[in-house]
């Protein structure tokens, strides 16, 4: 029974996802470590692309922490940090970038999607059920005593 109980235990570390700070990275005040920890977790990896400055392994993404925590240690605060990166890297290095002039099409680009899809879906459809109304005649008179037979039955 121990030995499953453990064995599940390290499976479970082993899927953990490995965070790529050095020991040597880490502040010593816990408060500003845990700024840096959730600032690191929205600058994305120039070198990775996909995964945030706290997952990669990369020498780029190890610079960056280290400047986080410089800044963090030079009394800039969460919002100063984030500019800086983006003046010196460009807005990529967020990985949620903010809404401006130059994102306001990445932002809107999904809602112009489903306004589309839908006006297409819509008139699609639409038009498919009025082809079937009109398409709709009169009953013959044979028709017409059919209907009545089977209503009365």
């Amino acid at each position: 029974m121990l030995r499953s109980i453990l064995s599940f235990v390290f499976v479970l570390l082993l899927l953990s996802p490995a965070l790529a700070v050095n020991p040597d990275e880490v502040l010593d005040d816990p408060v500003l470590e845990e700024r840096a920890r959730s600032l690191s977790v929205g600058i994305r990896c120039l070198v990775c692309q996909n995964q945030s400055i706290d997952d990669s392994d990369a020498q780029l993404a190890r610079d960056l922490r280290i400047i986080v925590r410089e800044k963090l240690a030079e009394g800039l605060n969460d919002k100063q940090i984030l500019d800086y990166l983006v003046e010196r890297y460009g807005e990529f290095v967020l990985l949620k970038p903010r809404l401006n002039n130059q994102t306001i099409l990445l932002w809107l680009l999904p809602l112009i999607a489903l306004i589309v899809g839908a006006i297409i879906a819509l008139k699609t459809f639409g038009a498919t059920k009025r082809k079937e109304v009109a398409e709709v005649k009169d009953l013959s008179k044979d028709e017409k005593e059919k209907l009545s037979e089977i209503l009365d039955e």
